[in-house]
């Protein structure tokens, strides 16, 4: 978050009546120690875990990787889980360097109509 803002490399527009229209992603590749990690990936394997109703995959600046992969998870109403289960739920499905570094929760994501 900053100043208000969820950054989370989605690109999109105002119209002439406040609706945000989300039509892409800024970047959709990040770049993890010379490793590039796709967002979607790291999305679908969050997607499979009971407890995540919707999830959302960031680079965020890391001095040591140069990029770390974060994630931005709604859960599911009545669910709850410990960040560090997802994270190791991330490694059953995918390579070990793509897993999440971070984990944030927050109430909602935008989305668009074809994801609701």
């Amino acid at each position: 978050m900053r100043d208000g803002w969820l950054h989370t490399g989605d690109m999109g527009y105002f119209d002439s009546h406040g609706y945000v229209f989300l039509v892409d992603r800024k970047k959709d590749m990040i770049i993890s120690g010379g490793e590039n990690i796709y967002s979607q990936e790291v999305e679908q394997a969050l997607a499979e875990h009971p407890a995540v109703a919707n999830a959302a995959v960031i680079g965020v600046p890391d001095e040591k990787w140069g990029e770390s992969v974060k994630a931005i998870i709604v859960l599911k109403p009545g669910n709850s889980v410990e960040p560090e289960a997802l994270i190791a739920h991330c490694t059953t499905l995918i390579a070990s360097y793509k897993r999440p570094r971070a984990v944030q929760f927050v109430a909602e994501l935008p989305v668009l109509p074809a994801k609701r």
